[in-house]
């Protein structure tokens, strides 16, 4: 399945900063930012080698791609900048994350399940976490 998308693409080494951020969509100029050392880390650190290296890069650019096309995400943006209930900005954030894996899983389904299970697994396990620590 191809996307259609009219989203432009910038590609680096480095995602500037101190974390690891594999892709970052800018709703601002509609552009996804691929930073494909991130990606490589990501890679190493879950699988311990740069064998699944093509698969990652397209699962996470598929992902960037769901922010790209997802027809909610300004008002879940707006939602979230506007939001002073912490609990519900992370409830926010997680629902804009999920948005976009349900995309992607829809753009590549033909992609090793393996793989793109661990990769939504981790990616998402931060935003979880927060919402259950809350809870508790």
């Amino acid at each position: 399945m191809q996307s259609g998308s009219t989203v432009a693409l910038d590609v680096r080494s480095r995602f500037p900063g101190g974390r690891n951020v594999g892709g970052k969509y800018n709703i601002a100029d509609h552009k996804v930012t691929m930073y494909v050392g991130e990606i490589k880390k990501q890679c190493l650190s879950l699988f311990g080698s740069l064998e699944a290296f093509p698969q990652i890069l397209r699962i996470v650019f598929a992902h960037e791609l769901g922010h790209a096309e997802d027809a909610n995400l300004q008002e879940l943006s707006d939602l979230l900048d506007h939001c002073d209930n912490e609990q519900e900005r992370k409830r926010i954030a997680l629902r804009i994350e999920e948005n976009a894996w349900d995309y992607a899983k829809k753009l590549i389904p033909e992609e090793d399940q393996s793989i793109m299970q661990t990769v939504i697994y981790y990616s998402l396990k931060s935003y979880r976490e927060a919402i259950a620590g809350e809870i508790a």
